[in-house]
């Protein structure tokens, strides 16, 4: 099954350790929408869209790229990493793949460390994370789609 995964990581890199170490071990385009802003999606099976969490949501770049290029009836699955312990980050994501038909097929998330806007003050959040369990949760979450 040919899957490409989206994604966008800037700030400490913490979705990209995620999706390095699925990469590592499992066949999977890997699509930086900095830097590939016009990739087709219309031959993968499957396609994940992987983020941080930025003010509660997928990063804007992924949502205006999927809301442009994710083709229709495709299965999604999301990756993302949250320096809040929680949150309903998903909503803008799924509005996207249903407007599509796109069937969601999973979801992995974990805490990365955070000093996006106010959290810089306070020397950010959820140091440490992703730890080496997490990065392994991921790299078993893919494999088990």
């Amino acid at each position: 099954m040919k899957t490409a995964i989206v994604y966008y990581s800037q700030h400490h890199g913490n979705t990209k350790k995620l999706l390095d170490a699925i990469a590592a071990q499992e066949e999977v385009t890997r699509i930086d929408v900095i830097e590939n802003k016009d990739a087709d999606l219309s031959g993968f099976d499957r396609i994940g869209f992987a983020s941080g969490i930025y003010f509660g949501s997928f990063a804007k770049q992924i949502l205006a790229f999927a809301k442009e290029k994710l083709p229709e009836d495709k299965d999604v699955f999301y990756i993302y990493t949250h320096g809040a312990p929680s949150g309903d980050f998903l909503k803008a994501m799924r509005q996207i793949a249903a407007s599509k038909r796109c069937r969601e097929i999973g979801e992995y998330h974990c805490q990365g460390f955070d000093t996006y806007g106010p959290f810089k003050l306070v020397g950010g959040i959820a140091k440490g994370h992703p730890t080496e369990e997490e990065i392994a949760a991921a790299v078993r979450f893919y494999q088990e789609l």
